[in-house]
């Protein structure tokens, strides 16, 4: 019997290991895509929206085929701030996933980066789903370190969404794409099956593997403005 149960056990820990070095990769990939997108000043995202901004998503490589009918779909992170504003918290792990109708055929990888920019849009972060420009009012965001964000529709917008897609890096609208919790994700993380409300509002440790992304957050907006 002892017997059995260790070897169960190894096998879980073998099962659980890929999954864990997987997320370890998508947490590195999504600390580079910012890293990247910041040290680049004519087309970064301009520092007083990073610095008003409550919560961050980062999505590396978005996937994106259509033939007639498109669809898309990614997996990535969500963080917020710290309770006071000092510091980023832990990651909590997304898919996003939408569909779109036109005349388009392809097959593309693309950066996602989404900023939510107030309390409505951050409570949308901690529910099981949500779909953008349909619940959470969304804008394309503007580019470089020091442009203007005064236009009403940025102003007002729970979300700005930027991509970047062969180098070249956009404010885009994401308008149909749902964003949800990823909690075989958050398993791999956190040895728990935990949702984005648990981790976002929780203070929940972070794990090792996001240390990386979360130095270049504090680097760039370490307190919000």
């Amino acid at each position: 019997m002892r017997l059995t149960t260790v070897l169960l056990t190894g096998t879980l820990g073998c099962g659980l290991l890929p999954a864990a070095e997987k997320a370890a990769d998508r947490l590195n990939d999504a600390a580079s895509l910012f890293t990247e997108i910041m040290g680049s000043p004519d087309r970064s995202i301009p520092q007083d929206l990073l610095d008003k901004s409550f919560c961050i998503v980062l999505v590396p490589g978005l996937k994106k085929g259509a033939f007639v009918v498109g669809g898309k779909y990614g997996r990535g992170f969500a963080l917020c701030r710290a309770a006071d504003g000092n510091g980023w918290g832990a990651p909590a792990a997304i898919r996003i996933e939408g569909g779109s109708f036109g005349l388009q055929i392809g097959v593309s990888s693309t950066d996602v980066i989404l900023l939510v920019m107030n309390e409505r849009g951050m409570k949308r972060l901690t529910t099981s789903k949500f779909t953008i420009g349909a619940e959470a009012q969304a804008a394309a965001g503007p580019v470089g370190r020091n442009a203007t964000a005064q236009t009403d529709a940025l102003m007002t917008a729970e979300i700005l969404s930027w991509s970047r897609s062969k180098g070249v890096f956009a404010g885009v609208s994401l308008d149909g794409a749902t964003l949800r919790n990823d909690i075989d994700e958050n398993q791999a993380m956190y040895g728990q099956r935990w949702d984005s409300k648990q981790i976002l509002e929780s203070g929940a440790k972070p794990p090792e593997a996001a240390d990386k992304l979360i130095q270049m957050l504090n680097k760039y907006s370490m307190k919000k403005g």
